[in-house]
């Protein structure tokens, strides 16, 4: 196993720690609407001529698309902490 570890931001855990589960929710369901909106305004921009219903498609299958990309993790060497 590598002695690696993934970034962590302290200062956004300790706010989350705070957080109601309801909070951490309402966060999460608050940070997927602005993804969501960021995507559809690019869509809309590259696809001005679809209907808003054809636009939604074009979202699901970002969405869909996006599922399938591994994420990049930021690894930080263990020695450098």
């Amino acid at each position: 196993m590598s002695s690696v570890i993934t970034h962590t931001d302290m200062e956004l855990m300790r706010l989350r720690v705070a957080m109601s589960p309801g909070q951490r929710i309402q966060a999460m369901l608050a940070a997927r609407e602005l993804m969501v909106g960021i995507v559809r305004g690019r869509l809309r921009q590259q696809y001005p001529a679809l209907s808003d219903s054809e636009l939604n498609l074009k979202v699901i299958e970002e969405l869909e698309r996006v599922k399938t990309i591994r994420a990049w993790p930021q690894l930080i060497p263990a020695n450098s902490r």
